[in-house]
C-alpha cells in the first residue's frame, strides 16, 4: 500500500482509504459478518484510513466498526461525522448547533468504544447555524482531547474560509469523481491554498463506473441509488454508454473499471485520498490495487474525450439532496 501525508499534521495514510457506510446503511441488506472480515482484510492490505459517521445505520456502523478497530486502535487512523439527525418519520435533518454536538460526539465515542476520535467532521454546513459558532464548538473538542483533527463536508469556499479561521481545518471532503467534479473550480485550489487535504467521497459514482450495474431495476428495493438523477430514464442512457467505454479503456490499460476511476481520481494531485465504499473483500482489493495504476498523459486526456462525448450524465442527488450541499 502506498500511503499519502494528511495536510501537515504528519499522519500517513492509505492512498486508498476505506468508506464504511454501505457496510450498515444506503446499498443494500447488510452482512455483518461479511462487513467484519472486510475490515480485518483492509488492516492485512495496510488500509489505515477508514470513514464512518453516526448516521450510517443510526449508529450501528460506529458499533460495527468498534469490534475491529478497538484491538488495533494504533493501527487505524479513524474518521466520523456528526449532523444529521433522524425523524420518527425516517427522514433526516441537519443541526449543526454546539448544543447538539456535544451530545454527538459523545454518543459516537460511546459506540466507537475510544477516547479519541482521529478526524471528525461536520456532515454538512448548518445554513441556521453560524460557522464561526459550530467551528468553535468542534474546537474545544479537539482542546479537551476527545478530537485530534477536524474536517468539514460539502462545505463552500466561504464556509471553509469561515471555519479555517477558527480552527485549522485538516480535511475537507465531498464528492469527487469522473462524473462529479465541481470542486475542480473553487474548492480543490482553496484547499492547496489553505493546505487542506481533499478526501473525496464517492470516488466510483455510486458504483456506477465500475461497470457492474449493468440494470439499474437489480438494485435493492431499499437502494438509495434508485432515488438519484444518475440512474434514472433520461440520464441512464448517456451513462450506461459512458461506463462501456470507459470499461474498454481499462481494459486496454489491463486493469478493472474501478481501478483506472480510482487512479484518476489519485492522479488529480498528491493531497487527495479518495474514500471508495465496500462491504465485500474482492472489492476492497481491487480498489487497493488502483494506486499501482499509472496513468500516462495519453490516458487522462483518453479519458477527458470520453466524458466529453457523454456530457449529460445528471445531478449527483436529488433536488432534495442538493440543497444540503456546497453551503
Amino acid at each position: 500500500m502506498k500511503y499519502r501525508n494528511l495536510g501537515n499534521t504528519g499522519e500517513k495514510l492509505s492512498a486508498t482509504g476505506l468508506g464504511c457506510m454501505g457496510m450498515s446503511f444506503a446499498y443494500g441488506p447488510i452482512n455483518d459478518e461479511e462487513s467484519l472480515k472486510t475490515l480485518n482484510r483492509a488492516l492485512e492490505l495496510g488500509i489505515n484510513f477508514w470513514d464512518t459517521a453516526d448516521m450510517y445505520g443510526n449508529g450501528h456502523n460506529e458499533e460495527l466498526i468498534s469490534k475491529v478497530l478497538v484491538p488495533n486502535r494504533n493501527r487505524i487512523f479513524l474518521a466520523t461525522k456528526f449532523g444529521f439527525r433522524w425523524r420518527n418519520d425516517g427522514t433526516n435533518y441537519f443541526d449543526g448547533s454546539p448544543a447538539y454536538l456535544k451530545q454527538a460526539v459523545e454518543k459516537s465515542l460511546q459506540r466507537l468504544k475510544i477516547d479519541t476520535i482521529d478526524l471528525y467532521y461536520a456532515h454538512r454546513i448548518d445554513p441556521n447555524v453560524p460557522v464561526e459558532d459550530m467551528a468553535g464548538a468542534m474546537a474545544q473538542l479537539v482542546k479537551e482531547g476527545k478530537v485530534r483533527y477536524l474536517g468539514l463536508s460539502e462545505a463552500s469556499p466561504a464556509s471553509i474560509r469561515k471555519a479555517h479561521a477558527v480552527h485549522p481545518v485538516t480535511a475537507l471532503q465531498s464528492e469527487y469523481s469522473l462524473l462529479t467534479r465541481d470542486v475542480e473550480a473553487a474548492i480543490l485550489p482553496l484547499c492547496r491554498e489553505l493546505g487542506i487535504t481533499f478526501i473525496p467521497y464517492s470516488p466510483l459514482a455510486r458504483g456506477l463506473v465500475t461497470a457492474t450495474v449493468n440494470d439499474k431495476n437489480q438494485l435493492a428495493d431499499n437502494d438509495f441509488r434508485r432515488t438519484l438523477p444518475r440512474f434514472a430514464d433520461k440520464h441512464w442512457d448517456n451513462n450506461i454508454k459512458l461506463v462501456n467505454e470507459f470499461a474498454a479503456l481499462a481494459e486496454a490499460k489491463k486493469c478493472t473499471p474501478a481501478q483506472l476511476a480510482l487512479a484518476w481520481v489519485l492522479a488529480q494531485g498528491d493531497d487527495i485520498i479518495p474514500i471508495p465504499g465496500t462491504k465485500k473483500i474482492k472489492y476492497l482489493e481491487e480498489n487497493a490495487g488502483a494506486a499501482d495504476v499509472i496513468l500516462s498523459k495519453e490516458d487522462l486526456s483518453a479519458i477527458e474525450k470520453l466524458l466529453a462525448k457523454y456530457p449529460d450524465v445528471g445531478q449527483r442527488y436529488s433536488e432534495g439532496g442538493m440543497k444540503l450541499v456546497n453551503n
